[in-house]
C-alpha cells in the first residue's frame, strides 16, 4: 500500500510585486525523500522552502500537509528574544530531560550550548538552530544551506548524520560534496517553475543542459516560423487580405508567444586579470609564531611562496586560518619569526566578514565612492582595470539590474553581497590574490565560473574554504591547521591532503581501526622501535610516493609538447616549476621512508 506524502503544494501562485515568483506550481514530498533543491541565486528557492514550512502564504493555491507530520525548518535568522543561552534556545521545542539531544549534537556541530546568545556569532545562532532542528527530529525537515558557517570537520558530522537518518528532508545548499554524497532527487526551480528528477545533484547539471538545449531547440524553430509567416505578410497579404485574416492572427499569437517567454538569468561576466608581475618570490615565511590569550595559533611555520602557486588554508573554525593568512600579507605582525614580502606585489583581498562593504550606502556609491575606483569628476563611472565603465553597466556584468543601484547593500542576499565584493576586486588588476572563504551563498553557475578564472589566472592565489569540491578544482598546495599551533603543507587539493594524513572519522579525529588494519606492526609499534607517528608514516609513504610519481609522469607528458614553451610560455614555466617541486618532494619521500625501513629493521 502506498504511504501518504509527508507534504503536497498544489497549484502555489506568488507574487512580490512586479513577476510572479511562482505561478501554478505544484510538488510532493514523499517519506524518505532526500531533495536537492537548486536554482540560481535570487530564483526563489529559500522563499518555496519557507512556503513548504507554512511561514509564507501563498497568493493561491494549496499547502497540505499529512496528519501527525512535523516540518521542521532550519531558519536563516532565528529570533533568541527571551533566551540566555544557545542551549535554551536549542532545547525550547524538546520535552523536559531531553536537553542530551542538544548536547549530542552540538558536539558533532561544535558550537558550545552553555554559549551566551548576547555575544554569539552569526555562524553560532546558525549552529544553535540546525541543533535545535536535529534534536527535535520532525518527519520532513527543510534545511536552507546548513553548511554555511560550518568547518569542514562539523559538515563531515552533519553529511553523516544525513546519510544515517531515515527522516526526509529537502536540502539548499551550494556545497557540491555536500550535496552529491545526500541527495536522491533534485528539485529545479528555473523562472518560476519548478521541475523535479528522481536522480540526485550529481546529476542535475546534465539534466539542466539537456533541458536548456531543448529550450533553444524550440526558441530557434519558433523564430524561425515567425520570420517564414512575416515574409509571407509581407508579400502575399494584399492578394489574400479577406481570406487570412486567421493567419495573420496566428502570427500575433506567434510573437506573443515569443515576448512572453522569459529569458534565463546569464552567467556572470567577471574578468579576472593579473597586472605587473610580481617577483619569483611572493611571500616568505621563516619559524613564525603567533598567541592569542595564551592560546598557540601557529608555532615555528615556515613557507615560501613562489609567484603562480594557489594554496588553500583549511581547519576548523577558530584555528587561526585567516590569522594565519593576514601574517603572510603582512597585515599583522608574529610574536616571533620574519616575513617578507617579495617585490611589485599588488594585493586584492577578499574578506570573509565583507567588510570592505558599508551596508548602509547604494551599491552605486559603494563603487563610485572607492577611491581606488573613482574617475575624476564623473559621479557615474568607475576606473576598470585601468579603463572607465559606467556603474550600472559594470554592475550589469555581475547580474545586477539597474532597480538595485540606489538600494543599500544591507537589502542584499549573502550572494548578491559576494558577488559585489568580487565586482570591486575585479576592478582592479593585482598579482597576489586573497580569497577569505569567497564561495559563500554563490550559486553553482558563479562557482563553476570564480573556478575557471581562478584556474587561469597568472596571479597567485591564497585561498581560505570550507567547500571540498571546489579545494580539489582550484588548489595545487594545501595548509593544514589541525590546533595547537601545528600548521601542515600538503601537497594536491583536499583529497590529496585526505590520502595523506590518512582516513578521517565523521568528528574530524584519526580512523585508529583504519589506520592499524594495514599492517600487524602498527598495533604492536615496540616490535619495529618505531613511534606509532613513524609507524603511520612509514605505512602512509608508499601511496605518497606512488602518488607523486603520477604527477610527475602527468607532467612530464603535459610538457613533452614540443610547441608548448612557444605557444603557451606561461603554461610551460608553471608546468616545469610544478614538476621540479614534485620531483624534490619525491626524493624526500623515498628518502624518508628509507631511513624508516632501516630504522625499523635495525631494531626488530
Amino acid at each position: 500500500m502506498a504511504r501518504a506524502p509527508l507534504l503536497q503544494l498544489t497549484d502555489i501562485s506568488l507574487t512580490f510585486g512586479g513577476d510572479p515568483v511562482f505561478s501554478g506550481l505544484s510538488l510532493v514530498v514523499q517519506p524518505g525523500d532526500r531533495v536537492a533543491l537548486v536554482g540560481r541565486n535570487g530564483s526563489g528557492k529559500s522563499t518555496l522552502m519557507k512556503v513548504m514550512a507554512g511561514l509564507v502564504e501563498a497568493d493561491s493555491g494549496a499547502v497540505v500537509t499529512s496528519p501527525g507530520v512535523k516540518v521542521g525548518y532550519m531558519e536563516q535568522d532565528p529570533d533568541f528574544a527571551g533566551f540566555t543561552t544557545l542551549g535554551d534556545y536549542a532545547s525550547s521545542g524538546l520535552m523536559e530531560g531531553e536537553d542530551y539531544l542538544v548536547e549530542r549534537v552540538a558536539e558533532g556541530l561544535k558550537f558550545d550550548p552553555a554559549g551566551a546568545v548576547s555575544t554569539a556569532s552569526g555562524g553560532e545562532r546558525r549552529r544553535a538552530a540546525l541543533a535545535k532542528l536535529l534534536a527535535e527530529a520532525p518527519e520532513l525537515m527543510l534545511l536552507d544551506e546548513p553548511t554555511n558557517h560550518l568547518d569542514i570537520q562539523a559538515i563531515g558530522w552533519l553529511e553523516d548524520y544525513l546519510k544515517t537518518t531515515r527522516t526526509a528532508y529537502v536540502l539548499i545548499s551550494h556545497d557540491r560534496a555536500f550535496l552529491n554524497a545526500l541527495t536522491r532527487a533534485t528539485l529545479w526551480i528555473d523562472r518560476g517553475m519548478v521541475r523535479r528528477q528522481e536522480k540526485g545533484f550529481a546529476e542535475f547539471e546534465a539534466w539542466r543542459d539537456k533541458m536548456w538545449e531543448e529550450e533553444d531547440d524550440a526558441r530557434h524553430k519558433l523564430n524561425r516560423k515567425i520570420k517564414a509567416e512575416a515574409r509571407w505578410a509581407v508579400e502575399g497579404i494584399s492578394a489574400r487580405r479577406k481570406r487570412n485574416q486567421g493567419r495573420v492572427r496566428a502570427l500575433q499569437e506567434l510573437r506573443a508567444t515569443r515576448s512572453a517567454q522569459i529569458k534565463r538569468q546569464g552567467t556572470a561576466e567577471m574578468v579576472l586579470e593579473a597586472g605587473q608581475k610580481s617577483g619569483k618570490k611572493v611571500i616568505e615565511a621563516i619559524d613564525i609564531s603567533k598567541k592569542y590569550d595564551g592560546k598557540t595559533i601557529v608555532s615555528n611555520f615556515s613557507l615560501k611562496i613562489q609567484r603562480g602557486d594557489c594554496i588553500g588554508f583549511v581547519g576548523p573554525n577558530g584555528v587561526g586560518k585567516t590569522t594565519l593568512l593576514n601574517m603572510l600579507i603582512g597585515r599583522l605582525e608574529p610574536d616571533s619569526g620574519t616575513v617578507s614580502l617579495g617585490t611589485n606585489l599588488d594585493i586584492a583581498l577578499f574578506d570573509q566578514n565583507r567588510a570592505q562593504l558599508d551596508p548602509d550606502v547604494s551599491l552605486w556609491e559603494s563603487m563610485t565612492g572607492d577611491m581606488d575606483l573613482r574617475v575624476s569628476g564623473k559621479a557615474d563611472q568607475v576606473m576598470v582595470r585601468g579603463n572607465p565603465r559606467h556603474v550600472v553597466g559594470y554592475l550589469k556584468d555581475f547580474l545586477f539590474d539597474e532597480a538595485q543601484m540606489r538600494a543599500p547593500v544591507r537589502s542584499l542576499s549573502g550572494g548578491e553581497k559576494a558577488r559585489l565584493l568580487l565586482a570591486k576586486i575585479m576592478a582592479r588588476e593585482s598579482n597576489l590574490l586573497v580569497l577569505d572563504e569567497p564561495t559563500n551563498d554563490l550559486d553553482v553557475e558563479t562557482l563553476d565560473l570564480l573556478q575557471e578564472l581562478l584556474t587561469d589566472y597568472k596571479g597567485t592565489v591564497l585561498l581560505v574554504s570550507h567547500d571540498r569540491d571546489f579545494l580539489d578544482r582550484v588548489v595545487r598546495t594545501t595548509i593544514a591547521m589541525e590546533g595547537d599551533g601545528k600548521a601542515t603543507v600538503y601537497a594536491g587539493g583536499w583529497s590529496d591532503y585526505q590520502s595523506q594524513r590518512g582516513a578521517m572519522a565523521g568528528d574530524g579525529k584519526p580512523d585508529k581501526k583504519k589506520k592499524q588494519s594495514r599492517t600487524k606492526p602498527a598495533e604492536k609499534p615496540a616490535e619495529t622501535g618505531l613511534s606509532f607517528v613513524e609507524q603511520h608514516r612509514l605505512e602512509e609513504l608508499p601511496a605518497v610516493i606512488e602518488r607523486l610519481e603520477a604527477e610527475i609522469n602527468k607532467l612530464a607528458d603535459f610538457l613533452s609538447d614540443p610547441d608548448m614553451f612557444t605557444k603557451e610560455p606561461v603554461k610551460f614555466q608553471k608546468g616545469t616549476d610544478a614538476l621540479v617541486e614534485r620531483q624534490a618532494m619525491l626524493d624526500a619521500a623515498e628518502e624518508e621512508w628509507m631511513m624508516l625501513e632501516e630504522k625499523a629493521a635495525g631494531q626488530e
